[in-house]
């Protein structure tokens, strides 16, 4: 962490602090950075729903932000990134998935599968080159398939709170009895403190299909840099999930970081903090191997 903090403050993130600090880092936001704030754009897709996205240009690598399951592109950590790729000139892009957000689509009829496609979409149309995701919390588990699927286009990988497989691991440790019950309703429904109503629900089918996105049974075929950042303190996705990822990733650079007092959502001053230096570390890392 030490390391990783002086190569950033080294390339100017002191200068971004002094100056107000990133979105998420000052309760008052300077009016500069909401005239620069990128517009939300729409990407048509055949027979698909629109995507809703946020797109700023700049130098390669990029980086690609994925939000969690029913939140969406405008949460604090996405837009801290916003503020900081746009402060060191690298391109970026937040989106939100099918429906999440300003995307077109029904929530509860979404799929890992789904936004899979989403996150592919946005890889292969909407960014150009290798790309720097960061995956929030199921974000991560779909940040981890898309980086299988499109290793060309992945450069980095950044997890927080990664989910890989935890909505059916959790669901498949209930005792039989439980799961059946369940069953016969044709709905998961799980006590979620950050939801409106205070759950989430989760059909049969979605379940299902989840099945076949799972990923921890086996080795991960990714190759590229990984950083896995968790809290202790999380109380929705437990950390031992980003350390199960850590030991099957084939990649040879992995590094995983707990947060003692961490939450789920990390979004507290020194979580944005943390984020932020693991990124540019590993754009200082890409831009130096080239």
């Amino acid at each position: 962490m030490a390391a990783v903090a002086l190569r950033c403050w080294r390339r100017g993130l002191s200068q971004i602090w002094s100056n107000g600090g990133l979105a998420a880092l000052s309760s008052k936001r300077p009016q500069a950075d909401r005239r620069h704030k990128s517009t939300v754009q729409f990407a048509s897709r055949p027979d698909l729903p629109k995507l809703a996205y946020r797109r700023v240009k700049g130098k390669s690598p990029g980086v690609v932000f994925l939000p969690g399951y029913g939140s969406n592109m405008n949460g604090q950590k996405a837009e801290s990134l916003e503020e900081f790729c746009r402060s060191l000139g690298h391109s970026y892009l937040r989106f939100d998935y099918t429906g999440h957000g300003a995307s077109e689509g029904v929530l509860a009829e979404g799929s890992i599968g789904t936004w899979k496609k989403d996150v592919l979409f946005v890889l292969d149309e909407l960014v150009e080159g290798p790309q720097i995701m960061v995956g929030s919390s199921v974000g991560g588990w779909l940040m981890l398939l898309a980086a299988i699927a499109r290793p060309e286009k992945t450069a980095a990988l950044v997890g927080i709170s990664t989910a890989a497989d935890h909505i059916v691991m959790s669901f498949n440790s209930l005792s039989l009895e439980v799961r059946k019950e369940f069953e016969e309703k044709g709905e998961w429904t799980v006590p979620n403190k950050h939801s409106e109503d205070g759950v989430l629900k989760f059909s049969m089918n979605f379940l299902r299909e989840a099945e076949n996105h799972c990923v921890l049974q086996s080795p991960i075929p990714i190759t590229c840099p990984v950083r896995l950042i968790h809290g202790l303190k999380d109380e929705d996705v437990p950390w031992h999930i980003s350390m199960q990822v850590a030991e099957r990733v084939l990649s040879p650079d992995v590094d995983v970081i707990l947060r003692r007092h961490g939450q789920h959502r990390m979004s507290e001053k020194d979580d944005i903090k943390l984020m932020v230096y693991t990124i540019d570390d590993l754009i200082d890392k890409l831009t130096t191997l080239v």
